[in-house]
C-alpha cells in the first residue's frame, strides 16, 4: 500500500506537504499518532479501526498492554489534509518526533511514517549497518 521515502519541509505554521503518492492511499481524512523510535505513525481511517479493534482485545491486565495504548492513543489525532494536500502537525506530536524544518516521510505497508530528517538519518545509517542481520532473524517471521 504505501511505500517510499519523501523530503520535505515543515513550514512555520506547522504544515507539511504529504506527496501525492501517498495522498492517495491516506484519504483526506486520517489519524496521525505517535509511533516507536521517534517518528510519527499516520493511519487512513479502515487501517486505524483495525488497529483500534486489535488494541482493544490486548489484556487489560498486563502493565505493557496498558502502556502501550495509553501511548499509543494518547497521542492520536483526526488530521485532514488541505487542498494543497498539507496537513497541520498537532504541536504535541511535533514535539514528540522534533519536527523542525526538514522532514522525511516513508511509506511503510499500513502506514505513512513522519521523521525529522536528523532522527532518520541517525536511526537510518545504524540500522543500515545491521541490515543483513536484521534480514536474517526475518526467517522468524516465514519472510
Amino acid at each position: 500500500m504505501f511505500k517510499g521515502e519523501y523530503h520535505h519541509h515543515i513550514d512555520a505554521k506547522g504544515r507539511l506537504i504529504i506527496p501525492v503518492k501517498l495522498r492517495e492511499h491516506l484519504g483526506e481524512m486520517f489519524v496521525l499518532t505517535r509511533g516507536l523510535d521517534q517518528c510519527l505513525f499516520g493511519y487512513p481511517l479502515a487501517e486505524w479501526q483495525v488497529l483500534e479493534e486489535k488494541m482493544k482485545a490486548l489484556p487489560l491486565t498486563k502493565k505493557d498492554a496498558r502502556a502501550f495504548t495509553r501511548f499509543f492513543f494518547s497521542g492520536a489525532n483526526d488530521c485532514e489534509l488541505d487542498k494543497q494536500g498539507r496537513v497541520n502537525i498537532p504541536s504535541a506530536l511535533s514535539k514528540y518526533a522534533r519536527l523542525e524544518k526538514e522532514c522525511v516521510i516513508l511509506g511503510v505497508s499500513n502506514r505513512i511514517e513522519i521523521w525529522s530528517k536528523p532522527i532518520w538519518e541517525d536511526y537510518f545509517m545504524k540500522s543500515e549497518e545491521s541490515f543483513s542481520e536484521i534480514a536474517e532473524n526475518m526467517i522468524d517471521f516465514d519472510i
